[in-house]
């Protein structure tokens, strides 16, 4: 009975020994598996967000989209009624005081005079970015006037 009991004890020893060994692997695969889950968590979340980011940058490109094509057919109008004849005749007329066949070109010249006030110290400061604001107002460019038709007399 001896030898049972020895060979009974050994047995039992083998037994904890590999009950050990797959509890450690079940462990091992359960933070793995904890692990995987965290990630795909993560990941998922993470594509969530773009996507909500790129659907707002599609619908603001697609409002510039169509603020561009709004734009472009307006300058296909424009562009229409300054290449016809009594457009460009017009320009002609009114912004280079130009005359046609047949016509005297009379220009009237009136001086509009300004008041003039005492200067003192704070003025002259003033005078300095009035100065800045008149050279930034004289560097933009004057659009031609475009007469929407032209009458004959």
């Amino acid at each position: 009975m001896n030898g049972r009991n020895i060979e009974q004890q050994n047995i039992k020893k083998r037994q904890k020994r590999y009950d050990r060994k797959v509890g450690f692997y079940y462990s091992f695969l359960t933070i793995v598996l904890i692990f995987c889950l965290i990630q795909i968590g993560y990941g998922a979340i993470l594509n969530v967000s773009k996507i909500v980011s790129y659907q707002g940058k599609v619908v603001t490109l697609e409002n510039l989209l169509k603020e561009a094509k709004q734009q472009n057919e307006d300058l296909k109008v424009e562009k229409k009624m300054v290449t016809s004849d009594n457009s460009l005749e017009g320009i002609a007329r009114n912004n280079l005081k130009m005359a046609g066949e047949d016509e005297v070109l009379i220009i009237i010249n009136k001086k509009v005079e300004t008041p003039k006030k005492k200067k003192n110290l704070t003025d002259k400061f003033k005078n300095f970015s009035l100065k800045k604001e008149k050279n930034e107002q004289d560097t933009q460019i004057e659009k031609p006037f475009i007469p929407e038709e032209v009458v004959e007399e």
